[in-house]
């Protein structure tokens, strides 16, 4: 690993206690809001029509392609399909960099003739999932470099930024990749500095199952995830070395204290939005689940049910996930968890369940924006997508941000470290936006 990485942890290491001054190192990272009692605008207005017919924004708003599929990057690759989950880092001398996920299974191209990676099929052809680095000047967005940082992992879904400067990129791989030889299906860890390809190290402690989302608590180095099932849990990871996840821990499950053990409301309601719920962490075994069992040992054990979790990203003293298709509309549901500071347990509690397409439909990725709204990256399952920006204010609001005017999903919103940009990927094929505009403080 670079030396500012070895850096970044060990100031972490050291400050833990200062959780958020680190958290806001980072970047893409939410400031406080505003006074008590004051809630910003729910709005920033009326879409307009982009007569480039790639993205619709509210007047004031413009947007840069950065980075697409095809461009050539600086080690002699091209930057590749399916753009995902991406997060973005405060890396020093006036340079920020975007960590984005690539979900690609072993059938798809990679973009370069890959020599190294995690995994290979028998013929020594490495999977050409993985992450691209991208580093920009802070005040000018121009791209400075492109790269291939991770190779050999398998759909490359979403992650989650570390207050020590990583990026931790999760392999969604299916049930095929759950049972191929080389196990699939772990989280890894890839430097905001990287500027090749970097030793593909599975954390294998920290579960191995159909990883989504993950959110660093500052405060503490847990580690949140979400699972890509119909019955998929919420996990916690927490390290033995707070910062070094490579060093192993104890992986659990999140269970509720009142027993209720389905918080999906697809067939009948037993979580309403606002009613707080106290969690109960339930250990788990076996945690690599070589019969890809782990949620199903999990559920027995008391773990609550999910539907379909997705992205997640950590607020200010609390964490948000998405569950797409969840709900009695099986529209989407927004779930917060508030982390206990003290002696009481953690609480969950449902904090946005969508009625409506038009509040949003299928929220997949997830960001905290600085002002405290959620911004939920659309991904529709219908044969004509017709995918959205959405956000959701801190009184439990949603409005339009944006509408994608091509046929596929939006994926990776994060902020820049000055709050003043918002970076977004449209999936496929890969078109990565700078968004600038009147931002809500």
């Amino acid at each position: 690993m670079s030396a500012p990485f070895e850096s970044d942890r060990r100031m972490f290491l050291a400050a833990t206690g200062s959780a958020f001054a680190a958290l806001a190192a980072s970047g893409c990272t939410p400031r406080a809001i505003g006074a008590a009692g004051t809630l910003p605008s729910a709005t920033y207005g009326p879409l307009v029509e982009d007569p480039a017919g790639l993205l619709d924004l509210p007047a004031g708003f413009s947007y840069r392609v950065l980075s697409k599929l095809g461009d050539p990057m600086d080690d002699g690759g091209t930057v590749p399909d399916a753009a995902d989950g991406m997060g973005c880092f405060d890396i020093g001398n006036g340079k920020i960099a975007l960590v984005r996920n690539h979900e690609l299974n072993p059938m798809q191209e990679a973009g370069a003739d890959l020599t190294e990676g995690y995994g290979r099929w028998p013929d020594g052809r490495v999977f050409p999932g993985g992450t691209t680095n991208i580093l920009l000047d802070a005040a000018t967005l121009t791209v400075e470099r492109q790269a291939r940082t991770l190779a050999g992992t398998i759909r490359n879904c979403s992650g989650g930024i570390t207050p020590w400067g990583t990026w931790i990129t999760c392999e969604e791989p299916g049930g095929r990749g759950l049972s191929m030889a080389k196990q699939h299906g772990y989280a890894f860890e890839v430097p905001a500095t990287a500027t090749g390809l970097v030793d593909p190290v599975p954390l294998k402690a920290m579960g191995r199952f159909n990883h989504e989302a993950a959110c660093v608590d500052p405060a503490t180095g847990i580690v949140y995830m979400t699972e890509d099932a119909s019955d998929g849990l919420l996990y916690r990871f927490l390290p033995a070395v707070p910062g070094d996840l490579a060093k192993g821990g104890k992986l659990q499950a999140l269970a509720l204290e009142n027993g209720i053990s389905d918080a999906r409301n697809r067939d009948a309601v037993t979580v309403r939005i606002g009613a707080k719920h106290a969690i109960v962490w339930r250990d788990l075994d076996n945690v690599e689940a070589p019969d890809n069992d782990l949620r199903i040992r999990g559920a027995a054990a008391g773990g609550v049910t999910f539907y379909r979790g997705e992205g997640m990203h950590m607020g200010d003293g609390e964490l948000y996930f998405c569950c797409s298709g969840g709900g009695a509309a099986k529209l989407g549901q927004i779930f917060r968890i508030t982390p206990s500071r003290g002696s009481e347990p953690d609480t969950l509690d449902l904090f946005f369940e969508s009625t409506d397409p038009d509040q949003f439909n299928y929220g997949d990725n997830l960001c905290v924006a600085p002002n405290g709204h959620l911004v939920i990256c659309e991904d529709q399952y219908t044969e004509v997508v017709d995918n959205y920006l959405r956000g959701i204010d801190l009184a439990g609001r949603a409005y339009p941000l944006g509408r994608l005017r091509r046929q596929t999903e939006l994926a990776g919103a994060c902020f820049s470290p000055d709050g003043q940009t918002m970076f977004v990927n449209a999936y496929s094929p890969t078109i990565t936006l700078a968004i600038k505009g009147p931002w809500i403080t």
